[in-house]
């Protein structure tokens, strides 16, 4: 993958789960619309555990990890699983909603498409 383009799906990623982190301490962004009573109750039980709390940490040092350039190879591996979790929920629970969830998926696997020869070493 060329090295430029590498960097601008970097970068994406790591501004787009660095703000998403963020904003579920902080609650700039508005709340999505549409959900399912299932996908609220999931959702808030979610919350009432801190789970989404471990989440938003992860995610805002997926995201500067990233952005920096630094174990960005180990945190794009790690933000594998809230990628998927994420698309997961929002097939099963608020297919209204999957775009974000889709584009984070996207993106993460680019990114670890980008760091493929530091994962050789895992593989053999």
């Amino acid at each position: 993958m060329n090295s430029k383009v590498f960097m601008v799906l970097r970068i994406l990623l790591g501004l787009f789960v660095l703000v998403f982190g963020l904003n579920k301490f902080l609650e700039f962004l508005p709340a999505p619309e549409g959900m399912s009573e299932d996908a609220m109750a999931y959702f808030g039980a979610l919350m009432n555990s801190k789970t989404m709390a471990l989440v938003a940490v992860v995610e805002i040092v997926a995201g500067l990890a990233l952005i920096l350039n630094k174990f960005g190879a180990l945190l794009a591996l790690i933000l594998m699983s809230v990628s998927v979790n994420a698309v997961l929920f929002h097939a099963a629970l608020d297919q209204a909603n999957i775009a974000g969830a889709l584009v984070l998926l996207v993106l993460n696997i680019a990114v670890l498409f980008g760091y493929k020869d530091q994962y050789k070493a895992l593989l053999h």
